[in-house]
């Protein structure tokens, strides 16, 4: 038999994931050198491109702008995409392996964690993945409702995800108007009724997970003040501090020094506090009981906050959680449930931790290393599995595919009846929205369900307003 990734036998791997790290993998396998390869990159979506198009906030156009790389690597003819296909429903982890040398899963993590409390069940606690889906006209989360006419919103967690949600409520509407944002959203958040923003962090400043520039875009909003409390801000700047820690340590507690501030509304940024009750009335969240915190040293180098004892109780009436993410099991792929994602050992799938990999199937981005970094920490993620695998190939472990040819894929599809989409499809997706956006003033208008773009793909049509 011919050797793998040679012209005679070209290395054959599926991708599961077009987002941001199944694009890298794809990418760091095409530039490989000497290596003859083909890529399957299958998404459950028609739309590629992951979180840079679902979870990115419609108002960092210059983060989105990442795509045209994704675009690039999507024009390789050694690569095929097949959109609306999703794994574990139209074909399963086995039928994948038996038609690919190697298979990567690049694919995220789609849930979120819950804080545990009393009341969070309440109608108007919502997770904040639910939210920016929600704005980014992601299938997933299009019919979503919030409650914007309260005057009171409490965000829990003080991460990036936190701040972007934080900023768009807080954020005259008009400035989001020539953006990609989803129409309804747009309206929704044109009608809000919102004044205060509670942003709530259970550590100190410079234990915070958000970046000095989510910050102090909040803090330069023209639509309201960021408002922060100097006593909640007291740090030891002299005590060892990364520089980033320091950097936004001192930014807060410069504008703690500006008070309330003249404008309309406020962000509310405060720290060392941990909800612990959801308060409602009538099935609906009314109030948010926090306990204040004090820091004390994990062990580990780190501090972790403990609480005092000394309640206090806010008046809100949407909540929207940002405490971090979590994958979601997929039939026939191992997934360590305490941590959330699939296990691995140098991005080598292990069918639970401590075990030996399984021969062929590797782990890139959320999925493998829970959900951190920013985009482009994905590249490099990304590339140290492609390492892995390659050095599994010139080792000759690589189990060879009974059945790897061009043709293998699509004869799985056809007899499952199965339509999948092309990249071309979506091209022509891509195309219909940013037309269906210039009429709007908008740099697009997105279709926000799976069957409106299969509609459009059989018509013609333009995304509904």
């Amino acid at each position: 038999m011919a050797e793998l990734g040679t012209p005679h036998r070209p290395l054959s791997v599926a991708i599961v994931g077009a987002g941001p790290s199944g694009f890298y993998a794809a990418d760091a396998l095409l530039k490989a050198p000497g290596l003859t390869v083909r890529v399957d990159l299958f998404d459950r979506l028609p739309t590629p491109f992951g979180l840079v198009r679902g979870g990115v906030a419609p108002d960092h156009q210059k983060i989105k702008s990442v795509a045209a790389v994704y675009e690039r690597t999507a024009q390789d003819p050694r690569l095929r995409f097949f959109g609306a296909v999703k794994l574990g429903v139209d074909f399963t982890a086995k039928e994948l392996a038996e038609r690919h040398d190697a298979v990567i899963y690049a694919v995220g993590c789609e849930s979120d964690r819950h804080m545990g409390i009393p009341g969070e069940e309440l109608a108007g606690s919502h997770s904040a993945t639910e939210f920016v889906g929600w704005y980014n006209g992601h299938p997933d989360h299009h019919d979503r409702k919030f409650d914007l006419s309260t005057k009171a919103v409490a965000v829990v967690g003080v991460g990036n995800v936190a701040m972007d949600v934080s900023r768009l409520l807080a954020c005259g509407a008009e400035e989001l108007a020539k953006t990609d944002i989803a129409a309804y959203a747009l309206d929704a958040l044109r009608k809000s009724g919102v004044k205060t923003v509670w942003l709530l962090g259970r550590r100190g400043p410079a234990e915070a997970a958000y970046s000095l520039g989510e910050i102090e875009e909040i803090g330069e909003l023209h639509a309201a003040d960021l408002v922060v409390d100097p006593a909640e801000t007291v740090v030891d700047l002299t005590a060892h501090m990364d520089p980033s820690a320091k950097n936004k340590t001192v930014y807060v507690q410069e504008q703690s020094k500006k008070g309330e501030g003249s404008k309309d509304r406020k962000v509310r940024l405060r720290f060392l506090v941990s909800p612990i009750e959801l308060t409602g009335k009538d099935g609906r969240v009314t109030g948010m009981r926090l306990e204040k915190n004090k820091l004390v040293s994990d062990g580990k180098g780190g501090m972790k906050a403990v609480g005092t004892g000394v309640f206090e109780t806010i008046e809100v009436g949407l909540v929207l959680r940002s405490v971090g993410y979590r994958g979601i099991p997929i039939p026939g792929v191992p997934f360590d449930e305490k941590a959330g994602h699939i296990p691995h050992v140098d991005g080598r799938v292990v069918p639970e931790p401590g075990k030996p990999p399984l021969p062929g199937q590797y782990v890139v981005g959320w999925a493998k290393r829970g959900p951190s970094g920013l985009i482009g920490t994905n590249r490099a993620d990304s590339v140290l599995t492609v390492q892995s695998l390659l050095a599994d190939l010139k080792a000759g472990i690589l189990p060879a595919a009974a059945d790897a040819s061009l043709e293998a894929t699509l004869r799985m599809l056809t007899d499952k009846k199965v339509r999948a989409l092309s990249y071309a499809d979506w091209q022509k997706l891509d195309a219909l929205e940013k037309a269906a956006g210039a009429k709007a003033g908008k740099i697009r208008e997105k279709f926000t369900t799976v069957e409106d773009m299969l509609a459009a793909l059989s018509v013609g049509a333009t995304p509904p307003a």
